[in-house]
């Protein structure tokens, strides 16, 4: 029984949606193999191997990697995204940016320099096992 359950919420991780909402403040490192939207805060790394959506009003002080993002509010770090990035227009990057697409709406902002072209390399992934062997 025990077993079952295990292995049925593994892959309902593997497709979930992550809701970090509005006046929620985290402090700590996230890391996830489903999609990530933060409108609150977010003090710390994120890691997903799903899309990463941020609220116009959320905020971001760490480094990002993820496989897909829409931005819409501040970053204070890097990020890194494996395929297309997405700067909407109240979007505010502060650091640098590594992505194979690029797309930038009239408004957004960023200060950093941006490396674009094919797939990212080095992208790490979300499983614990990766990110365990990464640290060591």
């Amino acid at each position: 029984m025990f077993g079952t359950s295990a292995s049925k919420n593994q892959s309902v991780e593997a497709g979930s949606v992550n809701l970090i909402g509005s006046g929620t403040k985290i402090i700590g490192d996230i890391h996830s193999n489903g999609d990530v939207r933060i409108d609150g805060n977010l003090v710390g790394n994120l890691t997903t191997s799903g899309k990463f959506v941020l609220g116009p009003e959320g905020l971001v002080e760490g480094h990002v990697s993820c496989k897909n993002a829409d931005l819409s509010g501040e970053i204070k770090g890097s990020v890194n995204v494996g395929e297309t990035l997405l700067l909407k227009t109240t979007a505010k990057i502060n650091g640098d940016i590594i992505t194979g697409k690029l797309a930038i709406e009239p408004g957004a902002t960023f200060t950093g320099t941006c490396n674009m072209g094919a797939k990212v390399k080095n992208m790490p992934k979300a499983s614990p096992a990766v990110n365990a062997a990464q640290t060591a």
